[in-house]
């Protein structure tokens, strides 16, 4: 008979417990310990020979620490002779290096890609890719989840109003937001933005109306909030009466939170714990986080019974 094993890595513990208490299945500690020169071991202290085990680990900061993590994890439950290792990866790290962008860039996605799938890697399980495209750099089982049912249900719940418009930060995030607006049968915007350095950019145009509008901006993430600030900024400015941002990836990295703090054109921010908060950023009450751990839990299940999991989002 099989048996399912999740096993919880130390970047996200609080979503892992959830998750283990929503399927009711207990955790599996892997006892990570770092040496004193910081190198990472790792023992996994059950017996998980035949069993579909699946790792619940975010590749958040520090980035490279959770990523050696997981490699390590996922080698050590290999040589434990696993039938199977599912990496649940909420966050997925260096998405954004998904392509060669000027001469002489690596495209750090498809090595991240690479590496898991050497390291014993049978399947992957992450949430909201900054983008599609990384799907293709695998060659095991990829399953790209949405946060869009649990941010669309508080949407309609807590913000949506007869003025409500869905915007996008820029033109690659046109495709999202339309699913949003097409959900609740509201028109979109899109803000034109110009790029002027890494985690630099300049709102330039509104497309769309926005004049008295209650306005909400759909993002894959927030990094260092300054594209979100000057977003919202450029909504204020053009008259719209509220703006909201949505995002699934809290990076928050920088002064992302001074930023917000400091902001009045942002009057709420919705996240989720796909990567966890710092007791700074808990503190700032314009700041909502929502649980994936549902949704996430729904996709381990179905995945441990071979049924599908594109059918969570029809």
């Amino acid at each position: 008979m099989n048996r399912i094993v999740l096993v919880s890595g130390s970047s996200n513990p609080k979503l892992s417990k959830d998750i283990s208490t929503i399927l009711d299945v207990p955790l599996v500690d892997p006892q990570l310990v770092r040496f004193a020169n910081g190198e990472v071991f790792c023992e996994i202290e059950k017996n998980v020979r035949g069993a579909d085990v699946f790792i619940i680990q975010s590749t958040c900061p520090p980035v490279n620490d959770s990523l050696m993590e997981l490699l390590i994890m996922i080698d050590a439950l290999k040589r434990a002779s696993a039938k199977s290792i599912t990496a649940v990866i909420p966050h997925y790290g260096y998405s954004r290096q998904d392509r060669k962008a000027s001469p002489r860039t690596p495209i750090t996605a498809k090595l991240v890609a690479d590496i898991l799938t050497v390291a014993g890697a049978t399947r992957v399980i992450t949430m909201d890719l900054h983008a599609g495209q990384i799907q293709g750099f695998f060659n095991i089982p990829f399953d790209n989840i949405f946060a869009s049912p649990v941010l669309l249900n508080y949407i309609k719940k807590e913000l949506l109003t007869d003025n409500t418009v869905f915007v996008s930060p820029d033109a690659g995030g046109v495709e999202r937001v339309r699913h949003y607006a097409k959900k609740c049968h509201l028109d979109i915007a899109m803000i034109d933005k110009r790029r002027t350095g890494k985690n630099i950019a300049k709102a330039m145009n509104i497309i769309g109306d926005v004049k008295d509008k209650d306005c909400i901006i759909i993002d894959d993430m927030i990094d260092t909030a300054g594209t979100l600030v000057e977003a919202c900024q450029a909504l204020k400015d053009k008259g719209a009466r509220r703006v909201v941002a949505c995002a699934t990836h809290p990076v928050f990295s920088g002064p992302a939170l001074e930023r917000i703090k400091n902001s009045d054109a942002i009057d709420r921010i919705i996240v989720t714990n796909t990567i966890p908060l710092t007791e700074e950023a808990k503190s700032i009450e314009k700041i909502t986080c929502l649980s994936v751990a549902d949704i996430l839990s729904k996709a381990i299940h179905r995945t441990f019974n071979n049924d599908s999991v594109s059918s969570l989002f029809i």
